[in-house]
């Protein structure tokens, strides 16, 4: 006579039941009424699946040799699991697993009498240990090892092939052949025409002191590699600088040229090669950029008809901010994004290539097999690096088998992938900001602080129009710098390059000559070249000399003879330019246009405003408002020390009531009625089951001991946990009375 679970967890601690609802956090959604509802759900086939997803390797083993042993149907005794489990288990092994299944309710049981819930069936595979079905005929019976000794050796192939596991084979097979003399025998079965198993008894007795097959007992070895914490933290630092700058570049782009939106959604392999290009990166690492930007909100999709991929007000904030801030959010999107960046230009089950930004990429649980790999790299002390991408996905398969599916190993390289990309990961080791991610997200700004090289406020200028900075440069500098050059390379050192329209776009924001001089001399490490002064001579010289405004548009020039030569020129005639003055000029097109196409045809003109200063029309590039996307991991929360007491007390309570409706009375109706019976259990301190409506309209139920009634009010202590409670009478539905007293 086997304990049912139910009645096992009644008798455990109200410790074992927070375990429970911890490793098994769907049980508690919605919270169960009491224990019979909670052992109903720890047997439902998706909630067992689910939790034999985490469970390792000897775990498993365990769980498939109970299953072998028939546990489900009838108990099984340690001894015949240690049996199946041969001398590969040790028993300490085997102790530990079952702590395991048992604190997820998967096995029950005291040692002698183990049980595991049917739907367990459904988590391991289909012919458990590679064993067949058992067989009621010889292969069942005593006979059976006078019919192995006399197998020929033909034979005795067929059936060692089969007991390796699969069990079954194909084989329409001759009478007279191999697998026709082992049919006749009893040895093998015919499932079907065109195929045969071998019973679980033959592949029991073929496989000797190990039926269920060698057991990987101990976890691979991660074949650490020592590289150093700060050459590790330092790499991870430039890799986050060059992120940022990525980033950046693609927000620059899209304000100016937005992306369409693919009909079927998501972003055209055209647009997302050009995106890379002008990152600076390869496709694969480009994806995953703009996947980092749409999820983080600095990028959205706008909302009229020819949608397009457009960076959201939140990058303009996001820019504004410093390195360490700009990189938390970008780490932080990516340590929970429900998308795997990997799949971008494979084939999907229909043969189209996965676009970046599309259905295709979304994966609800890549967040949570993300942190399963970060976690697995973060057991190496600081500065240690995983032997390999291999040897950490032979680990993860280990502790959880089941996971991953035919993507695992695929997967724990993209994950490195993109941690080295992001600096959560440098040198195949965690970095310091990496691990403040993962353990405590809040100390990730101070932690990247220290990480990044200190600001440095020099450049090296050379005569060949290239400033060089040799780190991060500060905020300030970097910002004016961006404005004067152009970035030809970035990494460790960025190198910027000085051109005729770099120094006009500084001239156009309002800087003059003497102004670009004077940041050169005060912020390079060597004698400006004479070249660079030569260039902001001489394009300081001629910008300006033409003045925009707006009228649709006008142009003047102390410079008739320039007016006249603009008026002129081929090109000048898209700009519909008509000469009201000898030195005004006006058009109906919008000034930024009329200013684009006299560049585009070799002049420098510069905009005004109303009093004649300098007028910068450069702008941010185009923008819509952000998307507040849904945050946070997938699945039901993991409730806390608090929430799990206080379901246990729940169920506890639950559990009291039911067994209170077993022993109540026929309840009692009517308000006079039920004032008579809360009375008389007042006097006699007898206990009364009450049905209730409470003040939402939810109906409710409670153990009652009453201590005074009056006022329209019965006041009493809980039958179960003890609190007072005050319930209207008006309220109360039905009462029972409850044999034993409280």
């Amino acid at each position: 006579m086997h304990t049912p679970l139910v009645d096992w967890l009644r008798a455990q601690d109200d410790t074992a039941l927070a375990t429970l609802l911890a490793r098994r956090p769907d049980l508690a959604v919605p919270p169960p009424g009491d224990l019979t509802v909670l052992a109903t759900r720890a047997a439902v086939r998706a909630s067992v699946v689910r939790a034999c997803d985490d469970l390792d390797t000897v775990t498993l083993a365990v769980l498939e040799a109970l299953v072998v042993a028939d546990a489900d149907t009838a108990p099984v005794p340690l001894a015949e699991l240690e049996r199946l489990l041969g001398p590969d288990a040790p028993a300490a092994a085997v102790t530990d697993a079952l702590r395991r299944l048992r604190e997820r309710a998967l096995a029950w049981g005291p040692d002698d009498a183990l049980m595991v819930v049917p739907a367990v069936r459904d988590a391991v595979p289909r012919f458990p240990g590679g064993l067949g079905r058992p067989a009621t005929g010889p292969a069942g019976s005593s006979a059976l090892p006078g019919l192995l000794a006399g197998v020929d050796d033909e034979e005795r192939r067929v059936l060692q092939a089969l007991a390796a596991g699969p069990p079954i084979g194909r084989s329409r097979g001759d009478p007279a052949g191999p697998v026709g003399r082992l049919l006749a025998r009893g040895l093998l079965l015919r499932v079907d025409a065109e195929t045969v198993e071998l019973p679980r008894q033959v592949g029991l007795a073929l496989r000797g002191e190990r039926p269920l097959g060698p057991l990987a007992v101990t976890p691979p070895d991660l074949a650490p590699r020592e590289r150093g914490a700060a050459v590790v933290d330092g790499t991870a630092a430039d890799a986050a600088l060059r992120l940022l700058r990525q980033v950046e570049a693609l927000i620059g782009f899209w304000g100016e040229a937005p992306p369409p939106v693919l009909r079927s959604g998501g972003l055209g392999v055209r647009e997302l090669r050009r995106a890379a290009r002008e990152m600076g990166v390869d496709e694969p690492a480009a994806a995953l950029v703009v996947e980092l930007a749409v999820a983080a909100d600095l990028v959205g999709a706008s909302e009229n008809t020819a949608s397009e991929w457009v960076p959201t007000t939140a990058a303009d904030g996001w820019l504004a901010g410093g390195p360490e801030v700009r990189w938390s959010l970008l780490a932080r999107t990516w340590l929970d994004l429900p998308r795997l960046p990997g799949l971008v230009g494979r084939r999907d089950d229909a043969g189209r290539a996965v676009a970046a930004l599309s259905d295709g990429v979304r994966r609800p649980l890549a967040g949570r097999d993300r942190r399963r790999i970060l976690d697995a790299l973060a057991e190496l002390p600081p500065g240690t690096a995983a032997g390999s991408a291999t040897v950490l996905a032979d680990l993860l398969a280990w502790r959880a088998p089941r996971r991953g599916g035919r993507l695992r190993d695929e997967l724990v390289a993209w994950t490195l992938a993109e941690a080295t990309t992001l600096g959560v990961v440098a040198l195949d080791a965690f970095s310091g900001p990496g691990r403040a991610l993962l353990t405590a997200p809040d100390t990730i700004p101070a932690v990247m602080r220290a990480a990044l090289p200190p600001p440095v406020e020099h450049v090296v200028l050379q005569a060949d129009l290239t400033a060089v900075a040799p780190g991060r440069l500060d905020p300030e500098f970097a910002r004016e710098l961006d404005l004067i050059a152009d970035v030809e390379s970035a990494g460790g050192a960025t190198v910027y390059r000085f051109t005729e329209s770099s120094v006009r776009r500084a001239l156009d924001a309002g800087r003059d000559a003497a102004d670009l001089h004077a940041l050169l001399a005060r912020r390079s490490a060597t004698p400006v070249p004479q070249a660079l002064t030569y260039l902001v001579d001489d394009v300081a010289r001629r910008h300006g000399r033409l003045r925009g405004g707006i009228a649709g548009s006008f142009l003047r020039s102390d410079d008739d003879v320039l007016l006249a030569e603009v008026l002129a020129h081929p090109e000048a005639r898209a700009l519909e330019l008509r000469r009201l003055a000898p030195t005004v000029v006006v058009s109906p097109l919008p000034l930024g246009e009329v200013l684009a196409g006299l560049r585009a045809a070799g002049f420098s003109p510069a905009a005004e405003d109303e009093a004649g200063a300098v007028l910068d029309l450069g702008g941010r590039g185009r923008r819509i408002e952000p998307r507040r996307r849904a945050t946070g991991r997938p699945g039901p929360p993991a409730p806390d020390t608090a929430q799990l007491g206080a379901l246990v007390a729940r169920l506890r309570s639950g559990d009291a009531l039911a067994e209170v409706r077993h022993t109540a009375g026929p309840p009692l109706r009517g308000n006079g009625s039920a004032v008579d019976a809360l009375r008389e259990a007042a006097q006699a301190r007898r206990a009364v089951w009450i049905g209730f409506v409470d003040a939402r309209g939810t109906l409710g139920e409670m153990l009652l001991q009453p201590l005074q009634i009056g006022g329209g009010v019965v006041e009493g202590r809980d039958g179960v946990d003890g609190a007072v409670h005050r319930v209207p009478l008006h309220r109360i539905t039905s009462i029972a009375p409850v044999e034993d007293p409280v």
